[in-house]
Parts: C-alpha cells; structure tokens; sequence
C-alpha cells in the first residue's frame, strides 16, 4: 500500500503516514458530538482514539460511537504512534499544554476556540506552530456556513458600496446561565466567559469580513445575583479603515432576537440574521440595494447541512476538510494559530479597556 512522506506535504518534521489519516480526539463531549462525525465525514480520516478525563466513561462513550481507543489521559492518545493528528476540544485553560504536546511530537493539531485563557500561552501556541512548520487550525465555525460565505462574496462584489459602519447583536440565554452552572462558559479566568466562549467568534469574523481592527473600548456584565459570571459585553470597535463596529452580546438574554450581523454601506445594506437558539443552523441572509425600501431575502441552499442531526457539524466538517488538505496535500490551513493568537490579542485588549476604563490600541501586526 503506498505511503505519504513527509516531504510530498511540506512537513519536515512530519511522521510517515497511511493514506487514511489517522485522527485522535481529546475531549469526549463536543469533541465526540461535533468533531467526531466532522472528520468522519472525509474519507482521508479514521477517527482512532478518543480521551477524556474519565477513563471509564470515555471507554462507555468511545464503544458507542465505534472508536477503537479510549483513554483516560491525553498524553496517552498523544503519544500513542498510531495517532497521526490531534484534534482538541476542552476548555480553553488545558487546551496549549496539549497542543505543545502534540507539536512537540509531529502532530498537526486542531484546536478549538479561544486558543487559550492568557495571551502568554496563546502566543506560546502560535511560536510552536511556526516553528514546527506543521499544520493547525482552530475551530471558527462561522464563516464556513454558506449563507455567511455568500455574504463574503455579495462584499467582495460590491453589494453594499463602500462600508459606513457594522452592527452586531448577539442576545441569546445559554443553558449555563438558565441553570446557572459553574463551568468556563461563563467563567473569563478559565478562557471564557463571554469573551471567550461568543465574543471570540466576533473578533474572528469581523476581521474576516473587513480586515484589522485597530482599536477598540469594552464593558463586560454579569449577573446581578453573581458577580463571577460574565455574560454580557458591550463594546465599539474600528477597522483600520475607520469604519466603525458596535457590538452587543449577552448569553443572558431571555428570549433574546438571535444572532444578527449588519453592514451597512454607501450603496446598501447586508444582513445575516439567526432568530433561532440553534448557534449555527438558521442563518438568513438580506440585501437592500438604493432606491429599494426593504430588504430582500437572498436564497442560500447548503447541500451538506441538512446530511447532519447537529447544525455545528456541516461547517466544523468544513474546516476539518482544509485542516485534512494541509496534512495530506501541504496547503495552507486557515484560520490557523496565528489566526487564533490574533483573536486572543483583542480578547486582551477588550479585557484591558473594562479594567481600565480606556481605549485600547491595537496594532495590525502583533508579536
């Protein structure tokens, strides 16, 4: 059976490989959930491996979904020869011990959002990625779902003119805030919180619709009665350009709108608009063009969501395909670490404007 060198795919440091690619998942609840039947769905993958933090409820978990390795420790499914690459889903905090672990052996690694719960560590996980020259891809999951790709490329063509200003609103109730559970999606020491858990996703999309923010202010809130929950942020934000970006998000907000997304322009106004609680299915997209005086609903058909019981798998599906291309064909993977060091940077940035009540500036170009 032929094999893939390392050389055929740009990777110097890179193990031989299988033509199947063989994949371990450290994290057996949105790793097992979302990643598993994403990666499942490129015949270039075997999903061989899962860990967890209980050694008896991953090896439950993995028979029921047919992976053949369970593991109790992740540095076991790291270190295990038979793993070819790693795919992360935990919380921010334990994410770069793993990452650099599996960097440190040859293996591509992705990972998912924010990268980490400091800038330090996250920068840590972006020099390592550079320097191994390996792939990595971190879990951004917008901008794959086509309606929002469509909207790209309306942009792109000129839909709306030159931009005048951009708007989101985020207002939705997660079930950590309607069961006020005590878990790093609403905890910001931990990586998450507001900032990291949803605002992250803004930072990576807005710079991939408009290009650098060069600066931003912030205020984050939590709950009247909780004070260590951070659910709910304000911010304004400007590209280099100079155009302005309002953003209001809150994960508790009952019955909130959704999740919509405004570019208003010279020349017209785009829309993307998710009424529903689902994160990723049920995006609309709307355009207005001058002298009309309503907006009209654009048709976006995704052939690939509808496959999926779970509206995250069709675009995490996506990502793991050009994650998949990177290993097997040595093209280039985005977003990447230094995308991801690039979010966490304005993570910072927006946590060091609440603290100090200023603006904050944030270079193009970060180191």
């Amino acid at each position: 059976m032929p094999q893939i060198h390392a050389a055929h795919v740009n990777l110097p440091h890179f193990q031989v490989l299988d033509p199947v690619i063989r994949l371990g998942i450290v994290g057996s609840n949105y790793g097992r959930l979302v990643q598993l039947p994403a990666f499942r769905a490129d015949p270039r993958c075997d999903v061989v491996a899962l860990a967890g933090g209980d050694a008896t409820r991953t090896a439950a978990r993995a028979r029921e979904v047919g992976i053949l390795k369970a593991y109790g420790d992740w540095r076991a499914l790291v270190d295990d020869s038979e793993v070819d690459a790693v795919a992360i889903a935990t919380i921010p905090s334990l994410q770069p011990e793993i990452a650099l672990h599996a960097l440190a052996r040859g293996k591509p690694v992705f990972a998912e959002k924010p990268l980490a719960n400091d800038l330090a560590s996250a920068r840590a996980m972006r020099d390592a990625a550079q320097a191994s020259k390996l792939p990595t891809m971190v879990d951004f999951n917008f901008p794959p779902i086509a309606a929002w790709a469509c909207a790209m490329d309306m942009l792109d063509a000129g839909a709306v003119g030159p931009l005048r200003h951009v708007a989101v609103h985020w207002h939705v109730e997660n079930r950590a805030v309607q069961l006020r559970l005590r878990n790093w999606k609403t905890d910001g020491a931990t990586g998450g919180g507001v900032l990291g858990n949803f605002v992250s996703h803004c930072l990576h999309y807005l710079e991939w619709f408009g290009g650098p923010i060069s600066g931003l202010s912030a205020r984050i809130g939590t709950l009247p009665d909780d004070p260590q929950a951070e659910t709910t942020v304000s911010m304004s934000l400007t590209y280099a350009t100079g155009v302005l970006i309002s953003l209001s998000m809150s994960c508790a907000s009952y019955l909130g709108i959704g999740h919509r997304l405004e570019f208003f322009g010279e020349d017209g106004t785009l829309v993307l608009f998710n009424p529903t609680a689902d994160y990723m299915r049920g995006f609309e997209l709307y355009h207005a063009r001058r002298p009309a005086t309503a907006l009209t609903r654009v048709a976006v058909e995704d052939p690939l969501d509808p496959q999926y019981p779970d509206g995250r798998i069709a675009p995490v599906s996506r990502l793991a395909g050009r994650f998949l291309d990177a290993i097997e064909k040595g093209t280039p993977a985005r977003p990447n670490f230094a995308d991801g060091y690039r979010v966490q940077v304005l993570i910072d940035a927006a946590r060091r404007s609440h603290e100090t009540g200023t603006w904050i500036a944030v270079p193009a170009e970060t180191q």
